[in-house]
């Protein structure tokens, strides 16, 4: 059966009171006990009832749990203080320790660029020295990695104009191959019919030169 929801509002009758605040007491306890065993956490609750009564729990010595809490408060909680300037000041001290922070970085940035030496121990420079020596291995394996690269590219580019080079020298031989062909036949043609023309010419030459002795004779 499905409970309906509780309204949360004072309620009126004594008894039932008493008896939700025994319940709710009991249950605050308890999660309250359950918190600090799962997450070993520092925990006190402390419950005053309608008549006055005092209800409390700690997971520790209650007096060590308010002397912590009493120092916690004096510390950030300063009756009188506006909120606002106890924000300042912690961004004040924050800022402080970056200042503080960006100015070691600065000195140490100085002495990895040979600046600033004078005041560094044996130990100080051997570590220096150390650091650089790492960091100029990074910086060869990453110019090395970068040769490669570079080379890679060199080869597939030589590759490619090796082949359209081969590629053209094949078309130029096998032009040339074609090109001797119809010329030479045209000329040897050419050849034939003069050599045949002078052929005919001179024997025509030879019939129509002919001496003939006597009366002319007849041709049928």
């Amino acid at each position: 059966m499905v409970r309906g929801k509780i309204e949360i509002k004072k309620i009126e009758n004594k008894t039932s009171r008493q008896i939700t605040f025994s319940k709710r007491r009991n249950g605050l306890f308890k999660k309250a006990h359950e918190l600090s065993v799962l997450c070993d956490a520092q925990v006190a609750a402390i419950v005053f009832s309608q008549s006055g009564r005092l209800y409390e729990f700690s997971s520790s010595e209650m007096k060590k749990t308010i002397e912590r809490y009493g120092k916690f408060s004096s510390d950030y909680f300063v009756p009188g203080r506006p909120q606002v300037e106890l924000y300042m000041l912690e961004l004040r001290k924050e800022m402080d320790i970056m200042v503080k922070k960006i100015d070691l970085l600065e000195v140490h940035q100085r002495k990895l660029m040979g600046k600033g030496l004078d005041s560094c121990s044996l130990a100080e420079l051997q570590e220096i020295e150390t650091q650089i020596e790492k960091s100029l291995g990074v910086i060869r394996s990453r110019k090395a990695d970068l040769y490669a690269d570079q080379l890679l590219k060199l080869k597939d580019k030589e590759r490619e104009l090796l082949d359209e080079r081969r590629r053209i020298r094949e078309e130029e031989i096998r032009e040339t191959l074609v090109r001797p062909m119809l010329p030479v036949t045209l000329h040897t043609e050419k050849n034939e019919t003069l050599r045949a023309c002078r052929t005919s010419k001179h024997s025509s030459d030879q019939v129509e030169t002919d001496l003939f002795i006597g009366l002319p004779v007849t041709r049928l």
